[in-house]
């Protein structure tokens, strides 16, 4: 089995490719005149890289190989708003299964200070699968009425913090 610094290495990937596939889901909404739900998007895509990078410093701090590596394949093309919220459900479902993995692997390995690293960022997968769930519930919910959408992400999604201050430091400025 892989060890933690090296399934960590292959997280910064996962989390990399994340940033870019909601960069891909937000220039699309941007395209469909959706501008709040385009917005969360983009936000959603510097939070994901904003893990990547808290991911580097846990690796530079400890002493470890850390490199930058390429990213998975990106979806560029939807059908529906459904079909883009969707897509983000099922990302934030498999990387949860990763983060896990992480844990776990820890755990296991007796890298304590590693699953302790890891406790952040399963507190992050739950509250983002719960509301991407919850956005697509909206989306089936406002059927072709896509300003029920974009109402809702301004009143329930569009004043969130994103600056939470218990989130583990970034390489680099957090952006």
């Amino acid at each position: 089995m892989p060890s933690f610094p090296e399934l960590l290495l292959d997280q910064i990937r996962s989390e990399f490719t994340a940033s870019q596939q909601y960069t891909a889901v937000a220039v699309w909404l941007d395209g469909q005149d959706l501008p709040r739900l385009a917005a969360h998007f983009y936000a959603q895509a510097l939070e994901e890289r904003n893990h990547a990078m808290s991911m580097v410093r846990y690796l530079l701090d400890n002493g470890l190989p850390a490199r930058i590596p390429g990213i998975g394949e990106i979806r560029n093309d939807f059908s529906s708003v459904h079909d883009v919220v969707k897509l983000a459900l099922d990302q934030e479902r498999l990387v949860t299964d990763e983060i896990t993995t992480l844990a776990k692997t820890a755990r296991d390995q007796g890298d304590y200070l590693g699953e302790q690293f890891m406790q952040w960022f399963l507190k992050e997968q739950v509250e983002e699968v719960a509301s991407m769930s919850t956005l697509l519930t909206v989306v089936d919910r406002a059927g072709d009425n896509l300003f029920h959408i974009e109402d809702f992400v301004a009143r329930e999604l569009g004043g969130e913090d994103r600056n939470d201050l218990t989130a583990p430091p970034s390489a680099g400025p957090r952006v």
